[in-house]
């Protein structure tokens, strides 16, 4: 499972702009202030400008949950032809990526959970997916014993890094 906001919230009042802060009370309002600005602008194509979960499964689909308004599934994400083991929003929520025992990462609309299109080049199940803090790079962990960097603007293989004497589980 991955959240929309898992980015922003695990880097709290840590971000890109190395402030520095005199107490808990202003680390706390600025992460604060990250959320809420991070929230207020998830795109217009969203269905809401809420936080979204998505969670992967063994019946190869993804499904895009409104954690906070609703029980029931927004929508049914298809398209893997194996079980998916890892899904991932981008730092900048642009992006949801997932991983699958197909051989395949599947990169996603973060907003609106629309297929976008299909990362190939491991030979073997992928484990795990990690983004880059600017949302540009994908890295990629496998049965293969590889780790590969994808680079999504261009959707291309950047780096392939063999070596490893068993499998890559990030």
């Amino acid at each position: 499972m991955t959240l929309n906001t898992e980015y922003c919230l695990r880097t709290a009042c840590f971000d890109e702009k190395n402030k520095s802060f005199n107490n808990k009370d202003e680390m706390h309002s600025y992460a604060l202030e990250r959320y809420n600005k991070l929230k207020s602008g998830l795109a217009k194509d969203s269905i809401e400008k809420f936080e979204r979960l998505v969670s992967g499964s063994d019946d190869c689909t993804l499904m895009l949950w409104d954690p906070i308004n609703c029980d029931k599934p927004l929508m049914r994400m298809t398209g893997h032809q194996g079980l998916v083991n890892h899904v991932q929003f981008s730092p900048d929520t642009i992006y949801l990526a997932s991983a699958s025992f197909d051989k395949s990462i599947r990169i996603w609309n973060g907003h609106t959970g629309k297929y976008l299109y299909t990362l190939r080049g491991h030979v073997a199940p992928i484990y795990q997916i990690c983004w880059s803090p600017d949302s540009r790079l994908l890295l990629s962990g496998c049965k293969d014993s590889t780790l590969k960097v994808w680079n999504v603007k261009i959707k291309k293989l950047m780096f392939d890094l063999p070596g490893h004497a068993d499998e890559v589980w990030l």
